[in-house]
């Protein structure tokens, strides 16, 4: 299985100190273990919604295994309205806080605001997971200045209307071309690290979303670690008839385990101890590929 690595320029838990950082390895598929700290999530309708009840899905993910755990306080499914900063902030910081003294996890915090970003990097958070992919050059900078990764995704339009009209002429070309700028405007910028995100269900159709799957192996292929999230998306409705999110783990694996043997790097779960029993089963069935 093929080492991953992610540098740092602060300290960060499990990672070595090297001349360059601090990098954070691992071998195969790793999972980012999601925590939604909102009363609207699509898809656990906000029982982690209360700070206390965050933290403590927090601690379970990685517990279960999560290298990282995603804490985000602003709803990003399609329709979702904005929610100010100083909301998102009182849902997210007592979380990022405690995890932090924790000193166990690796916290990324899942937001499009930079003042956001920043205040959260400031109370102990490591990488910022921007579905926006670094469009708002302040959260570029804020990257850089904290020293911190950033997952850059790919996203058409914006999550109030991303779903209305999508269009492409060609989806793999187009999504694969602005990942790739928005890495190399990142790296000149001072960020030490990114992952990529392909941004499976934002601004997609069906035909976009399997297109951007099957295309995997070439996106993989670059100098970037590439992070997929399907969980519990529409998608898995679409293809297999599960109209409850809740229900759509299965689907989900399945999506994963393809991204995964498709050399993704990282993937984004709500269901982390399904997904950390199942790629430990993959990767060890095909280990004479390695």
């Amino acid at each position: 299985m093929p080492e991953r690595t992610l540098t740092f320029h602060r300290p960060v838990p499990g990672a070595a100190r090297t001349p360059g950082g601090w990098q954070l390895t691992w071998r195969g598929c790793a999972v980012m273990g999601i925590v939604n700290a909102t009363p609207d999530s699509f898809s656990d309708g906000g029982q982690h919604g209360a700070p206390a009840q965050a933290l403590a899905h927090a601690r379970a993910l990685h517990a279960a295994g999560a290298l990282v755990v995603d804490v985000g306080g602003e709803s990003t499914r399609p329709g979702a309205d904005p929610v100010p900063a100083a909301e998102e902030l009182d849902r997210i910081l007592p979380v990022v806080r405690a995890l932090a003294d924790d000193g166990a996890a690796v916290i990324s915090i899942d937001t499009l605001k930079p003042e956001v970003a920043d205040a959260a990097l400031r109370a102990g958070a490591h990488l910022i997971n921007d579905v926006s992919g670094l469009r708002d050059p302040d959260m570029l900078r804020v990257c850089a200045e904290h020293g911190a990764p950033a997952c850059i995704m790919h996203m058409q339009g914006e999550p109030r209307t991303m779903q209305r009209r999508p269009h492409y002429d060609d989806v793999v070309a187009e999504v694969h071309g602005y990942l790739t700028a928005q890495a190399d405007r990142a790296l000149a910028g001072g960020i030490p690290s990114v992952l990529l995100d392909p941004g499976i269900g934002f601004g997609k159709t069906l035909e976009h979303n399997l297109t951007l799957l099957r295309a995997l192996p070439r996106l993989s292929a670059g100098p970037h670690a590439v992070l997929v999230g399907a969980s519990r998306k529409r998608l898995i409705d679409w293809l297999a008839g599960a109209p409850h999110a809740a229900d759509r783990d299965p689907g989900s694996l399945a999506v994963h385990l393809h991204a995964a043997r498709a050399g993704a790097a990282m993937v984004r779960v709500h269901d982390v101890a399904g997904h950390v029993q199942a790629l430990r089963v993959q990767a060890a069935l095909e280990v004479h590929h390695g």
